[in-house]
């Protein structure tokens, strides 16, 4: 199947998955228990990153209640193509809630904010994009030197399966499959020395890895 057919299945299929899976939350408690999720995930990688208070930061592929939600001390931006449909049909979200983070309904690899980050995060999107290649790319470039760039991936385990959801599209939802090794040669390809391969939660197809990158200042006349 073409890979852009496959990422407006996913598109499509990410929306209707939110909204079956917020359906029956209280927009309190869950935002609650999202907040308790991404502060651990921050208190865990402190080690291996330094921010300031007002860093530039974007999270990217940002969802209904992303990392954005608990950046409170920073200036963020938000991206991600679902963002309008997301406020416009989803009661937990809204951009209004938000009113410190700037918003971007757009693909990343279209995206062109005029600046770069401190920090870019893309949490559990990386996948979902259109465009594999250049999405790395875009992340990279969003990126100030000595920047860091933090994903978290499902990576498969078995080449096998790899393979096989590469070429039947069961896995709607995610219209790219790798393995851990693959994406961090994404990032390490792309002038960026990997920090932290972290092992977040694993399971029998995919583990789930939180990978930490710095990106390396070009050498001048390079």
């Amino acid at each position: 199947m073409d890979i852009t057919l496959k990422w407006k299945l996913a598109q499509a299929k990410e929306l209707r998955w939110w909204s079956k899976y917020l359906k029956k939350k209280d927009k309190s408690d869950y935002l609650h228990w999202k907040k308790n999720y991404w502060h651990e995930l921050l208190d865990g990688i402190r080690k291996d990153i330094f921010l300031n208070n007002g860093h530039d930061v974007l999270d990217a592929g940002c969802g209904p209640a992303g990392i954005f939600i608990v950046l409170d001390n920073y200036k963020v931006d938000a991206e991600d193509p679902l963002l309008d449909q997301y406020d416009e049909k989803l009661d937990h979200f809204k951009k209004a809630d938000y009113p410190r983070v700037t918003f971007y309904s757009v693909a990343l690899e279209n995206f062109d904010p005029q600046k770069k980050y401190q920090c870019v995060f893309s949490m559990n999107a990386i996948n979902h994009v259109s465009d594999m290649i250049a999405a790395f790319d875009k992340l990279v470039e969003l990126t100030k030197d000595n920047g860091y760039v933090i994903i978290s991936i499902d990576a498969h385990n078995y080449n096998f399966f790899k393979y096989l959801l590469r070429l039947i599209p069961a896995d709607v939802l995610h219209p790219h499959q790798h393995d851990l090794k693959e994406y961090e040669n994404m990032l390490i390809s792309r002038n960026c020395a990997l920090i932290n391969s972290k092992l977040v939660k694993e399971e029998f197809f995919f583990n789930h890895y939180l990978l930490i990158a710095r990106k390396k200042p070009k050498l001048i006349g390079s």
